[in-house]
């Protein structure tokens, strides 16, 4: 436990602790530690995951014993908490009520979490977790931020979470803000924060303030989704606002050749690579993939442009396929992006792509909403390039995720180089067919190239389970097992499926 959890704050020695509608005076005998009761405990795990049970899962959170989840698919609220609090190292101790049961009879889990506490001292929550007819008393799930108000305390989800939530990739990961607030009596103030408060002030882990954590959400995040900082393209490319074209190029006609650097989403990467679909990314067709399970680079782009309207219409060559959760040579997720084309007006736009899933074909799906950081598309050198477009998922993209990626979460930058003449140098410097600097495994020449190596199912293992996996800190798939996985069904929109494999 870090050092830094036990300091504490600068407070009153003396405080009085709020009990119903009066106050308790600390006598003599008691004066280290006074008792508390009526408080509520507001957390939400992480919304992510909450997304996952309801979504892809197709499974239910169900509170019970006093406990309830707010409208939405909403955070927990435990009531009926009591517990001590210590006057002389002012720290809270609360135990409270309800319990929360969490299922899915698609991916095949069931636990339920009971006896809730959290510990000003310790930063920490901790709960009783059953599964599969076992119990362990006081798991710890999350350490706490605490803070003098002890509300939207950050809190960071603990290796024992990951085990019981069935993914190694939510130990650290941020989970859902924190509230721990005395149940409002008929009068009294109920957010009274100064050291003469009728409320105690716990000792805090970290710091004194009180700034909510980032949830996880569609953005990203999960806290979060993570964007890919590298680029496929190289560099040292002008700024999108770069000076006019010094060899007097066209103000509109037809682009020559270019190149577009995109990761679609890192945590969907790690998932299929490294996480529980234990597969691999293939890029082809003139696509690549940069060292590392990096991002793609499509090239060889047609199509149109404006300098004077600042709009741009380009195409990309190539294409990548993710692949996983494989048992007996059969494919659970076998999920194809191609025909990339990129639409901007006002430096404002949107990114398509083809989509195949399992024998499921939708063509021009809008996956992404684009925002460049300008909105002037002014060439350089016949070249127009811009670096970090904002890409944020539509409501088919997040259709496309089974729900676990919202709608407005953030999808990795994309960079965009296009040539407007023949004799035009692209960014890696190749005169009318650059390839970008995306140059993993697979070729410039469009040959293939895979990262990772043949998908084998993945699982969860030790300790009580909840039986999930993850695509990352963000997209958690279910113990499959030989079980479901994610297709894509054609359509008005994109829609992940769930696919049951047959028992082999």
């Amino acid at each position: 436990m870090a050092a830094n959890r036990r300091r504490p704050l600068a407070l009153a020695a003396a405080v009085a602790v709020a009990l119903g509608a009066g106050a308790l005076a600390v006598t003599s005998a008691s004066a280290a530690e006074a008792p508390l009761k009526d408080y509520e405990l507001t957390w939400g795990i992480k919304q992510s995951y909450r997304s996952y049970v309801t979504g892809m899962a197709a499974g239910s959170f169900t509170p019970a014993d006093g406990a309830t989840q707010a409208a939405g698919n909403g955070a927990f609220t435990f009531a009926g908490g009591s517990g001590t609090y210590d006057s002389d190292t002012h720290a809270v101790r609360l135990g409270f009520a309800g319990s929360l049961k969490i299922a899915s009879k698609l991916h095949g889990f069931e636990l339920t979490l009971s006896d809730v506490r959290f510990d000003s001292a310790a930063a920490e929550i901790t709960a009783d977790v059953t599964s599969g007819g076992t119990t362990q008393d006081d798991v710890p799930l999350a350490d706490v931020t605490v803070t003098r108000t002890m509300a939207d305390m950050e809190t960071k989800l603990t290796k024992e979470a990951a085990t019981v939530l069935g993914s190694a990739s939510y130990e650290g990961a941020a989970g859902d803000p924190l509230t721990v607030v005395q149940k409002p009596a008929a009068t009294p103030s109920p957010t009274a924060t100064a050291t003469d408060s009728t409320s105690p002030e716990p000792t805090s882990s970290t710091s004194t303030s009180s700034s909510a954590s980032p949830t996880s959400s569609s953005s990203s995040s999960s806290s979060a989704s993570p964007s890919s900082s590298s680029s496929s393209s190289a560099s040292e490319s002008a700024s999108p606002s770069a000076s006019a074209s010094g060899t007097g190029a066209a103000t509109r006609g037809e682009i020559v050749d270019g190149t577009l650097g995109w990761g679609v989403k890192q945590s969907f990467r790690t998932y299929v690579v490294d996480g529980a679909a234990q597969g691999k990314i293939t890029a082809t067709g003139g696509a690549t993939q940069a060292a590392g399970n990096g991002v793609f680079t499509f090239t060889d782009a047609t199509g149109t442009y404006d300098n004077d309207a600042d709009t741009l219409s380009a195409s990309f060559e190539g294409a990548v396929n993710f692949k996983g959760h494989e048992a007996n040579g059969s494919y659970g997720l076998d999920l194809t992006l191609s025909g990339l084309t990129v639409e901007l007006d006002g430096g404002s736009g949107e990114l398509t792509a083809d989509v195949a899933s399992l024998g499921d074909t939708s063509e021009d799906v809008v996956l992404a909403d684009l925002s460049a950081d300008t909105a002037d598309l002014t060439a350089r050198d016949d070249v127009i390039t811009l670096d970090d477009v904002t890409a944020t998922l539509t409501k088919a993209g997040a259709k496309a995720f089974g729900g676990f990626y919202a709608e407005g979460a953030a999808l990795d930058p994309v960079d965009l180089s296009v040539a407007l003449s023949e004799d035009a140098q692209l960014p890696d410097g190749n005169g009318g067919s650059g390839s970008g600097s995306g140059s993993g495994s697979g070729g410039s020449d469009g040959s293939s190239g895979t990262t990772g190596g043949a998908g084998t199912t993945g699982s969860t293992t030790g300790g009580v389970s909840g039986a999930l996996a993850s695509t990352g800190s963000q997209m958690p798939a279910g113990a499959l097992g030989a079980a479901a996985a994610v297709t894509v069904a054609a359509g008005a929109g994109v829609v992940f499926a769930m696919r049951r494999r047959r028992t082999q």
